[in-house]
């Protein structure tokens, strides 16, 4: 199968859901599944850069389920969606059970911490913040359009996974973990 690049069916400002109706660009759909697809880029720059390699295997296959979720959301129906992969509440479970192994490492949380204190935890951060934006665009789109929930339940519980381990990188990585001291 040849598989061109451009299509020219984009010309427009409309794109193609899968099941094939065609919406603008700016869908909520689009906007949701976009971000996400921006999420996943982002981690795929958090595994290029960490050297840890169970790390590095459980951010791919958190990619491979951001893939699932991008389509679960691109589907304009339920027919549609029929033959596409799922997610589980398995893969919810793999992200708590990631949470829990590594925080049973790192120091207590006592108070909010500011972004930072290494470049890893760094772009763990910044990984989250666009998890946070993706996962608020899916609940936007899900009052709207069937969405399956586990893809919100996902998004949700990747943000936190993307949050212990920015600490994890800081505080492995020989980083520092700076705490939020509001100015009162």
């Amino acid at each position: 199968m040849d598989w061109k690049i451009y299509t020219k069916g984009g010309d427009k400002g409309q794109t193609a859901l899968i099941g094939g109706s065609r919406v603008p660009k700016y869908h909520q759909r689009i906007e949701a599944y976009g971000t996400i697809d921006e999420l996943k880029s982002y981690i795929g720059l958090i595994r290029d850069l960490s050297e840890d390699n169970d790390v590095r295997a459980l951010l791919f296959e958190i990619q491979d389920r951001l893939f699932t979720t991008e389509s679960l959301i691109a589907a304009d129906s339920e027919e549609s969606a029929k033959g596409l992969p799922k997610l589980f509440e398995s893969d919810v479970e793999l992200l708590e059970k990631s949470i829990d192994k590594m925080n049973e490492t790192l120091p207590e949380l006592t108070s909010f911490i500011m972004p930072g204190g290494h470049i890893l935890a760094s772009h763990a951060h910044i990984a989250r913040t666009i998890c946070r934006r993706a996962e608020r665009l899916t609940i936007k789109a899900a009052e709207e359009f069937a969405i399956d929930p586990l893809c919100v339940k996902y998004l949700n519980r990747l943000s936190d996974f993307l949050f212990v381990l920015a600490r994890k990188f800081a505080y492995e990585l020989g980083g520092k973990e700076i705490n939020w001291k509001p100015r009162v």
